[in-house]
Order: C-alpha cells, then structure tokens, then sequence
C-alpha cells in the first residue's frame, strides 16, 4: 500500500516516513509534498493509496487538497495528520478516514491506515459531514467521534444502541463506546431504517434485538441477540411497536 505524506515541516514528513515504513504492508513514498499544491500534483503523479495530510500549510492546505481529491475519479484515501483538533467537522465534510493528532502514535497510524484500506470509494462518498447525513440525504455509513486519538470512525453496522444523556449521546459498539456530540432525534431520523426507538432516550439496532422480558415489578428490559449481558430498559409506550417489530423479525 502507498502511503503519500504531505507536511510543510520536513521533520514532520522524515518522521511520518519512518513511521509508515515500519509497519508491514505499507511504503512511504520517497518524494513528499511541503503543501496542498504539490499533494495534488504528487497524487496524479504517483497514484498513492493513502495520502497523510497536514491541515495548516502554506498556499493550498490540506482541506482544501482534499476537497480537490475528492472531485477525482480514484482518489486516494486521506488520513489528516495535525497538531489542530478543531478541524475534525471540516475534516470529513472532505470524505477523510481518520484525523490523527500530532504527536502521531505508531498504534494510532496503523489503525487509520487499515481502516483506509478497507473502505472502499462508495463508503469514502456516503462518509458525510461529521453529525449530519449528507446532502443527497443519504445516511452515513460510518459515525465519527473524536476521541484521545483524535477521531474514531466506526461503521454503523457495528453499533448496538444509542443513549442519550443529559447534551450528549452515547454510542454503544461491538467494541466499547463513544461519546457523541449529536442529537438522539437527529440519529433516529438518519438512521430511522437501521434503529428502533425503545424509550425516549435509547435506539437499538433491529438487527441486535433479541428476546423482550418482563420482571417482577413490570418493567420490560430488552435482551440484545448474541450479547446476552446487554440488556435495556423499554419503556411501556414503545412496548406494542417493539413486539410488533420483534413478530417481523
């Protein structure tokens, strides 16, 4: 897998270089680019799988190349690599697959690069704005968070529920959790195909539900498939549509 490394700081590029070369599988390649300009001229040049790109650089910077990336027919994957976590929003309004924060950790750089290399482009297309479906009104396939390494995707066909907190919702995963800054009612209507509403502050995934139990004192809890330590609370309004669901499953 080629790996294209675009930076204005040559210490920043030397040190990515090393970095992707000592994972197995990948090569840096040896011409580099110092700013957006010449990441696209490089792109056209040497058709990289993946380019890791710096936001804040002289002349064209990195969202702006990948906005330039993205109008091509087989761009190439981008993984932003910066020291400035506020352009996370911007970051995938681009079709980015990662947004790694400076210092960048080996560990951190082989994650994004394998997600990079499993996305195929009709997922980079249906990535979308970070919070928001896309403007075709076609819903996400993955969800974005930030996180200590900077912003997580994770597909949405591995999430098993939402719940809502307080200003924050939590996103539950086959691999632990996310916290997102997104309404519940917003993921409900993007994701209304996906997701059943089981009480005002959770959505389950239909294809996660599993058996409807009722307890002693007449609360219902919902047991997810394959996951027998998962259980949520229903509420009794919503009660009638989930078996309904559950007869349709």
């Amino acid at each position: 897998m080629k790996v294209l490394i675009a930076d204005d700081e040559p210490l920043a590029r030397e040190r990515l270089a090393r970095l992707v070369s000592a994972l197995p599988g990948y090569t840096a390649l040896p011409e580099m680019a110092a700013n957006g300009q010449e990441a696209l001229e490089l792109v056209e040049k040497l058709h990289p799988d993946t380019v890791l790109l710096d936001i804040r650089m002289p002349g064209m910077d990195g969202l702006q190349a990948a906005a330039r990336l993205c109008e091509m027919p087989d761009a190439p994957a981008v993984v932003f690599c910066t020291a400035h976590g506020e352009y996370a929003l911007e970051a995938f309004a681009v079709s980015a697959v990662g947004y790694l924060l400076k210092p960048v950790r080996s560990e951190d750089l082989a994650e994004a690069l394998g997600k990079a290399q499993r996305l195929n482009r009709m997922q980079l297309a249906s990535l979308g704005r970070a919070g928001i479906a896309s403007e075709t009104q076609q819903a996400r396939s993955h969800i974005s968070a930030r996180t200590r390494k900077g912003v997580e995707l994770v597909p949405i066909e591995d999430v098993l529920y939402f719940i809502a907190d307080h200003k924050y919702v939590t996103l539950r995963h086959t691999n632990g959790e996310l916290l997102l800054d997104e309404p519940l009612k917003a993921l409900e209507d993007e994701f209304g195909e996906q997701f059943v509403r089981i009480h005002r502050n959770a959505l389950v995934a239909r294809d996660r539900i599993g058996r409807l139990q009722r307890t002693s004192m007449g609360h219902f809890h919902l047991h997810l498939r394959d996951l027998p330590e998962e259980t949520l609370t229903v509420s009794r309004r919503h009660v009638p549509g989930l078996r309904k669901l559950m007869e349709q499953l």
